[in-house]
């Protein structure tokens, strides 16, 4: 039986001034294929959910912003006092990744918000809370 998470985590919709979002993607063995996902990650102790996404963003897409909105706050189980916080980022500035080693297969794309929407319906995503994010980022 695997133990629910313990650890508040985050996930952002990083939209440039095109209305492009950085979307990741990785190969997931576990899971069957290939897969896409938003930035995003547990907290840090003493991390305060604005800093985690901060972090996440600048460390999986090599992005900071200089604007952001919260996007809700919801629960990652039922069993779990856990909670994943939704933001949109927007004036980014763009740098490099800083990809942790289980990381390092990570890649960065650009892709338009509705295209990002399509690939959730689809079910390309491999986690719920990257297309929450998604449709709440789109209004």
């Amino acid at each position: 039986m695997t133990t629910p998470p313990t650890r508040d985590a985050c996930v952002i919709v990083a939209q440039d001034r095109q209305g492009l979002v950085a979307v990741l993607s990785a190969h997931f063995p576990a899971h069957g294929g290939e897969y896409l996902f938003l930035p995003g990650g547990r907290m840090e102790d003493g991390e305060t959910p604005p800093q985690c996404a901060a972090r996440e963003l600048r460390e999986e897409a090599g992005v900071t912003a200089a604007s952001w909105r919260p996007l809700g706050s919801y629960a990652i189980t039922l069993a779990s006092p856990a909670r994943v916080h939704l933001y949109e980022a927007r004036d980014l500035t763009l740098g490099p990744q800083e990809l942790t080693p289980i990381e390092q297969d990570f890649r960065l794309s650009w892709w338009p918000l509705d295209d990002a929407v399509d690939a959730a319906r689809r079910g390309r995503f491999l986690l719920t809370a990257g297309p929450l994010a998604l449709l709440l980022a789109r209004g």
